[in-house]
């Protein structure tokens, strides 16, 4: 359908294990955790899937928000004439993330070909304010020269560190993110981080942003289980990556959120 997804899509998760939570990195219950989550109409199945993941496993209240690009464009915040490079519609919206946080608290971004497999809480766990941002910090060359729907694959710095970001949207530095800014900048300022100094970065265990094709898990080492499984190639929404590594974990989860959909639909009628 032509209409926007974020009037259904954004969902306030409040879970009963947290009302007696105590106000640590402002995660009390009257502050859910902020995720904002790229959209993009070609991948609608991803960003359920990815929205159903973390809702069912986390133990605090969240706030998720697709970024939907037509929808920043109404507003006025979005701009930008779109890039032959850019892959998906989220490209540069998503250092839009401090902006719609009013320059506050902490929010995540993420891509929406991420399947969560860990309790979000265990990430915010490791939220420190010294930082303006905290990511993981892949050292990562794709293999491949064009992306799953035949977008050219390019090499930079820094790849995939923007894919998932811890942003602390108080810090003075992230001010910088403007929406003139990021609708100006440069790929390159915006996606290797040229508004900070390497030491402004925070560094997050790769299991958070698993790249599948790329990490690997060590055999009897639980540390190098994904938390979080980035299907960077392409998941297995796309015919051609039905076959990808943990696309079962995928379809399992795809399952779940069909049934528990159609459930609320005949409860419904």
């Amino acid at each position: 359908s032509s209409s926007s997804p974020a009037s259904k899509l954004r969902v306030t998760v409040m879970s009963p294990t947290t009302m007696t939570m105590n106000n640590t990195n402002d995660l009390s219950e009257k502050k859910p955790f902020r995720i904002f989550i790229g959209y993009d109409a070609r991948e609608d199945l991803a960003y359920k899937v990815c929205h159903h993941s973390i809702t069912k496993r986390s133990s605090i209240p969240v706030e998720i928000i697709p970024i939907v690009q037509q929808d920043l464009r109404k507003k006025g915040l979005y701009w930008r004439e779109t890039g032959q490079l850019e892959s998906t519609e989220f490209s540069f919206s998503r250092f839009l993330t401090p902006h719609l946080s009013d320059y506050q608290g902490w929010a995540m971004f993420i891509d929406c070909d991420f399947l969560y497999l860990a309790d979000i809480k265990e990430l915010t766990d490791l939220i420190n304010d010294e930082y303006a941002i905290m990511c993981v910090q892949n050292d990562y060359t794709p293999k491949e020269t064009s992306k799953m729907d035949g977008a050219v694959q390019t090499v930079y710095p820094r790849k995939n560190w923007s894919s998932m970001v811890l942003y602390n949207c108080g810090h003075p530095k992230n001010k910088t993110l403007t929406p003139e800014v990021v609708n100006t900048q440069t790929g390159a300022f915006l996606h290797r981080f040229q508004w900070l100094e390497d030491e402004d970065i925070g560094s997050i265990p790769f299991v958070w942003n698993f790249l599948e094709g790329h990490n690997s898990v060590v055999e009897n080492d639980p540390t190098t289980q994904p938390k979080a499984v980035h299907y960077t190639r392409g998941g297995p929404w796309f015919d051609a990556c039905k076959d990808c590594e943990f696309a079962d974990l995928w379809l399992n989860e795809l399952e779940e959120y069909n049934k528990e959909n159609k459930k609320e639909g005949d409860s419904a009628n």
